[in-house]
């Protein structure tokens, strides 16, 4: 390189910094480390949101809150987002998603205080589910709760009568309700405290209100007393309705007790053990056998061959609170398997996420279905470990027969024989 070559260059650097063998420089690194740390602070901030919602209502927004604020507190902690309300103002603020769904949740709650309902924690919870379902869209369409475009709000399933009216709390609750309103036939499985049952109750008694059917009929098998009743005192209802009392409890929530005892004196409504259900056809009529878990397979085949003309039948149960005798093989278990794919039949899967009562249920649910998944895959190693056995031992034997060498028999009894 000619002098006058180095000395144009040595001009163009001027008074930059040393670069080390790699031609790195340390404060262009550093000046590239803090312009990099500002974009993300920057992007992190224009991910925030701030989104401010005002009610014309001040009664409903003090309802909406929450007393103490107590539903504004709930959604931030399962949001993970800032809820401060000021008079019939809040101002929510957080990750913009998450903002957006806390809006969800409060225009749906306040839908529902503007058509009449009232808003308990449990609802809060449901609706905070809903929005979290519709969001990430995880559910099929049926489950998703309508959408109403124009203003831009959740619509849920309900299910109303004159004493009561009730609206889904997440999503398979939504899905069930829909399922009941097109499926002649529908199974609802699922952990306890899901509401299958209060849900499918509370739909016969809407069905049979509106005139739809004539009748309702309930119905749980009677495991508890094998189903031999003639020992137990008193007459048939007196013996039957210790088992039977969750679906009156059911009952006096929908409708007014005076009409409850009327309807049930003129078997309007019917409450029965299953075994009675034997050689009827119920025609015109909302059927429900809850606790079906606990059905044989023919007395599940039985009962579903009971469905009349114009009738709706529900069947609900949870598969592991099974209380049949130890080989015995659970009638709704089967029945889901058979009758899986025929189109005007509808299964609806609760799980412990549905859980509607207290929180602790659904860790309580938690904790058995883990526990019966550890001993299930527990069961399917000693299952795959005995196989291998097995099949060790007739590879074993099969060469011991096709090489005689191999079988070292007791000469003294070779002998003797």
């Amino acid at each position: 390189m000619s002098d006058q070559r180095r000395e144009k260059i040595k001009k163009q650097r001027g008074s930059k910094p040393p670069r080390d063998q790699k031609g790195w420089d340390p404060k262009q690194d550093q000046r590239h480390h803090r312009d990099h740390l500002t974009h993300k602070a920057l992007s992190a901030a224009s991910d925030m949101g701030h989104i401010v919602l005002s009610y014309d209502d001040n009664r409903m927004a003090a309802d909406l809150f929450g007393e103490y604020d107590q539903n504004l507190a709930r959604i931030e902690q399962k949001l993970n987002v800032e809820a401060i309300a000021r008079g019939n103002r809040v101002t929510i603020k957080g990750p913009g998603d998450l903002c957006d769904l806390a809006k969800m949740v409060l225009d749906a709650l306040y839908h529902r205080l503007q058509e009449g309902d009232t808003i308990e924690q449990a609802d809060v919870d449901g609706a905070i589910r809903m929005a979290q379902a519709s969001d990430e869209q995880l559910m099929l369409p049926e489950v998703v709760p309508d959408r109403n475009e124009g203003a831009g709000k959740m619509t849920f399933a309900q299910i109303a009568t004159r004493k009561k009216k009730l609206t889904a709390r997440t999503a398979t609750q939504d899905a069930y309700i829909r399922a009941m309103d097109r499926a002649d036939l529908v199974f609802g499985t699922g952990p306890a405290g899901t509401g299958k049952t209060y849900l499918a109750v509370a739909y016969a008694a809407m069905l049979l209100e509106r005139g739809v059917v004539e009748r309702i009929i309930l119905s749980r098998p009677a495991v508890e007393a094998g189903e031999r009743l003639g020992f137990l005192p008193g007459d048939m209802k007196e013996k039957v309705d210790p088992y039977l009392r969750p679906l009156y409890d059911a009952l006096y929530d929908m409708m007014p007790p005076d009409k409850v005892e009327r309807e049930l004196e003129a078997k309007v409504i019917e409450i029965a053990p299953l075994a009675f259900m034997r050689g009827r056809t119920l025609s015109n009529a909302a059927v429900i056998l809850d606790e079906a878990q606990n059905t044989t397979s023919m007395q599940m085949k039985m009962f579903l061959t009971r469905l009349g003309e114009n009738s709706k039948m529900i069947v609900t149960g949870d598969p592991s609170q099974i209380d049949l005798p130890s080989g015995e093989q659970s009638g709704l278990v089967q029945a889901m398997e058979l009758l899986g794919d025929i189109p005007s039949i509808v299964r609806v899967q609760f799980t412990a996420e549905d859980v509607v009562r207290h929180e602790l249920v659904m860790r309580i649910v938690n904790a058995y279905d883990e526990e019966a998944r550890r001993r299930a895959q527990a069961r399917r190693v000693l299952e795959r470990e005995r196989s291998r056995n097995i099949e060790a031992e007739e590879r074993h034997a099969q060469r011991g027969f096709e090489n005689p060498d191999m079988l070292t028999a007791y000469p003294e009894e070779d002998q003797a024989e």
